[in-house]
């Protein structure tokens, strides 16, 4: 009995081994994610239709955290142009959870951390010595969390292969000022994974 239980437990890491080695990878790390970023200042679902005036670019990469590209780290550059709450330059990384709906269709849930240099929309002033003056910083630094779903099309290709997405993300701005300690931004991005060959 006790050989038998060897042989089985044997065979059957041999041919999960021997299965692991010739499955064909489905994923290629650092591909290059190029997005159009549409920024709102506004809560989530809400005024969607004042996104698409607020354009911007997105660049980024990202690599798979296991085996598969189930789970991913993602990171990301972006720049925005909103003229009524001000442009914003910045960077943040994900960690991203990508089930597949049905082959090659996937949906994804993420969130991560950042920060964001949020510039003024129009020419700031400061009270000193009694007299108005102009402030000389035209903006700020600010911890951002970026929480999205996304819904994207992943055929994979053993050449190099375009994998495009669809995102929706709100964009908790921390510390922006006394009033508001927190402030909810939303980004809709539309954008590719460009996976190149090996």
């Amino acid at each position: 009995m006790k050989h038998c239980l060897t042989a089985f437990i044997f065979t059957f890491f041999s041919l999960v081994i021997k299965a692991q080695v010739h499955q064909p990878k489905q994923y290629r790390n650092f591909p290059l994610v190029v997005s159009m970023q549409f920024h709102s200042l506004t809560f989530p679902f809400k005024y969607v239709k004042s996104n698409f005036s607020n354009a911007g670019i997105g660049l980024g990469t990202e690599i798979s955290l296991g085996s598969t590209h189930a789970w991913a780290q993602q990171f990301n550059f972006l720049w925005y142009r909103n003229k009524n709450a001000g442009n914003g330059i910045g960077f943040y990384t994900q960690s991203s959870w990508r089930p597949t709906i049905i082959s090659p269709i996937y949906t994804e849930a993420k969130i991560g951390f950042g920060a964001l240099y949020a510039f003024r929309p129009v020419k700031s002033f400061k009270q000193k010595n009694g007299q108005w003056v102009s402030a000389q910083h035209q903006g700020k630094w600010l911890p951002i969390i970026p929480i999205g779903i996304s819904f994207g099309y992943n055929k994979f290709s053993r050449d190099t292969y375009i994998a495009p997405f669809v995102s929706y993300q709100l964009m908790l701005m921390v510390n922006y000022n006394k009033v508001l300690p927190v402030v909810p931004n939303t980004l809709i991005q539309i954008g590719s994974r460009i996976h190149f060959k090996n």
